[in-house]
Order: C-alpha cells, then sequence, then structure tokens
C-alpha cells in the first residue's frame, strides 16, 4: 500500500469506524458497528479504506478475531484528537446564539415527546435564547452517532445498559422516573385485578412490543421478577399492540403510566405495586462537547422535575434496573 505523496485526506467517518473498532481491552468490529448503527460489512469497509489511505494495516486479521497492529497503536491518540477537533471546529462553524439546541429522541412507541414538549415550552417562557429543537432517531445507537457526527446536540430517551466500554464518550443525566402500568386483555386472569405486583406476572407471557434486543428495560424486568415466557414481535404500533394484547389472554406487556393510549376494546390497565417500576428518561450529551444551552436545559428539567415529582424514587416502594 501507498500513501498520496503529500498525505493522505482522512475522512473523519473512517477514522470513528477505527476508533470504535479499537475501544475497550479488545479490538471488535461486531460491538463497534452496533454502537455505530452500522452492519460490521460496512464497519469494516470504512476500516479498510482508511488503510488504504494511509499505507499501513491497523489491525490484524486473524479467525478468532482482530489485534492492534504497531501502526495501529501509534495511530489510536491522533486518531481520537482528529475527531475532537473534527467536533469542535463544526461546533466553531455553527455556532449562533441563534441556533437551536438540537435534541434527538428514539424510544418512539413509549413517546418521548409527551416530557420534551413540556421541558420546550417551560424553555420557552425563559428569557434569553434557549429554543429546544426535538428530532427523531431509530434508536438510541443512531442518536449516539448522531452526537458524534455533531448532527445533534443531546439525546432524549432510555439509555439503555452498555457493556463495559461502550460509549465512553458519552454522559447522560435523568430527568424522569415514570412508573409504568400493565396492560393485559379483559380475558387475562388477572384482568380484574385493582393493582397487581411484579411477582403477580410470573405465570404469564410478557409481550415485547419491538425487537427485544431494543427494550432492555422489559428484558431486565422479567429476568428481575421471574417472568419466564416472552414473546416478540414487529414495532406496528400501539393499536396493533393493543389488538393482540385483547386477543391473547395470556399475555401482558408494560407501558408508561402517563402515556395516552388508544380506544381499543377489551383491554385494561392495571398499576403495579410493591414494588412500582420506574422506567427511566434521560438527557444524553458529548462527554467533550458541552452544546451551548445544554445548562440552561438542565436547569429546566431540574424545576420541572421538583414540580411534577418527575424524580422521586424510594427504594422501599420502586424498582429500577441496576
Amino acid at each position: 500500500m501507498e500513501a498520496a505523496p503529500d498525505g493522505p485526506d482522512l475522512d473523519l467517518a473512517q477514522v470513528r469506524a477505527f476508533v470504535e473498532a479499537a475501544a475497550g481491552a479488545e479490538p471488535h468490529f461486531g460491538r463497534a458497528a452496533r454502537r455505530l448503527g452500522l452492519t460490521q460489512q460496512a464497519l469494516s469497509k470504512r476500516v479498510a479504506r482508511l488503510e488504504t489511505a494511509l499505507g499501513v494495516r491497523l489491525f490484524t486479521r486473524t479467525g478468532r478475531g482482530v489485534t492492534l497492529t504497531a501502526e495501529g497503536h501509534r495511530f489510536l491518540a491522533p486518531a481520537r484528537q482528529a475527531l475532537t477537533a473534527g467536533r469542535a471546529a463544526a461546533d466553531a462553524a455553527r455556532a449562533s446564539a441563534h441556533r437551536p439546541l438540537r435534541i434527538d429522541t428514539w424510544g418512539h412507541l413509549y413517546e418521548p415527546m409527551r416530557t420534551l414538549a413540556t421541558v420546550v415550552e417551560a424553555a420557552a417562557t425563559r428569557p434569553g435564547r434557549l429554543a429546544p429543537e426535538p428530532g427523531a432517531a431509530r434508536d438510541f445507537a443512531a442518536v449516539a452517532e448522531a452526537l458524534r457526527r455533531g448532527e445533534a446536540d443531546a439525546g432524549f430517551g432510555r439509555r439503555p445498559v452498555l457493556a463495559p466500554g461502550e460509549a465512553q464518550d458519552l454522559t447522560h443525566r435523568p430527568v424522569r422516573l415514570e412508573p409504568v402500568d400493565v396492560v393485559l386483555g379483559d380475558a387475562h386472569p388477572l384482568a380484574t385485578a385493582s393493582a397487581l405486583r411484579p411477582a403477580d406476572l410470573r405465570d404469564s407471557v410478557l409481550r415485547y412490543p419491538a425487537d427485544a434486543g431494543r427494550l432492555d428495560f422489559l428484558t431486565r424486568f422479567a429476568d428481575h421478577f421471574g417472568v419466564a415466557r416472552r414473546a416478540s414481535g414487529p414495532n406496528l404500533g400501539l393499536v396493533p399492540l393493543l389488538i393482540h394484547l385483547a386477543a391473547t389472554p395470556t399475555h401482558f406487556t408494560l407501558l408508561p403510566a402517563d402515556l395516552p393510549l388508544p380506544a381499543v376494546p377489551g383491554v385494561r390497565v392495571v398499576p403495579l405495586m410493591d414494588p412500582t417500576p420506574l422506567y427511566v428518561w434521560s438527557l444524553v450529551w458529548p462527554k467533550e462537547r458541552v452544546p451551548t444551552g445544554l445548562t440552561e436545559l438542565l436547569s429546566v428539567c431540574a424545576e420541572l422535575a421538583e414540580k411534577h415529582r418527575w424524580l422521586e424514587y424510594e427504594p422501599a416502594r420502586d424498582w429500577l434496573p441496576s
């Protein structure tokens, strides 16, 4: 391999793919691809193009995975610096007192906009130029990538419990702890209860409203309270989910207590207690790049949390995934 005589023009998307793949105790293309919201093949192609541009091998491929070469070790620290400089350059180019604070959301079946709309409305009553602008993304991985690229300033949703070494460049703060209710059909054996305990659901089937891999809250609930039987299906929205529950007497799901549900016959909502599970809504942003307006936004969230008791938590009464 030979690099261009005047040195290569680095593609920051390729550099980011390398840095993510090299993160942690052991390089791993599969985990890096998931964090970036890419396929493993797409990530491998980015790294290969970067190696071609540099004229060196950054990884040694083996049957058991990959390891950093000596060149890869030397490139890693400057590569991280290049990503930081790229974000700083983007911020400088876009800096403006009038630029909205872009907040991407995920977890749309649970309607994060219910909470974020309250935050935006409260921010609008403040003096100054704080102007949150909500956006939408597919999932946490997509939001994390948008934050790294500087395409979003912050994210809002449920931050999943991550493996060691994942998303270490991001930080977060809980904004709201929302109780969840049991939702089941009228024909379910527990449908007539005025309230249920999580342990009461052990003999029922937990219905995931989307791919189970994207709903770690439900998985942690089921693991903790001994709900062994689980079923999943595509995310078709709330109405098809409720129709399924109405027609399937053994199934139930969990939804935020304040979530307005469509009017579907044959569905019942029952509060959970002893303990009450809490769904955590958080703001997420890059550790090394605190966007303009974020401090004020966090202040707005703190005021709303005090006013609406959004962050109340009693260990003897409530349950949070560890």
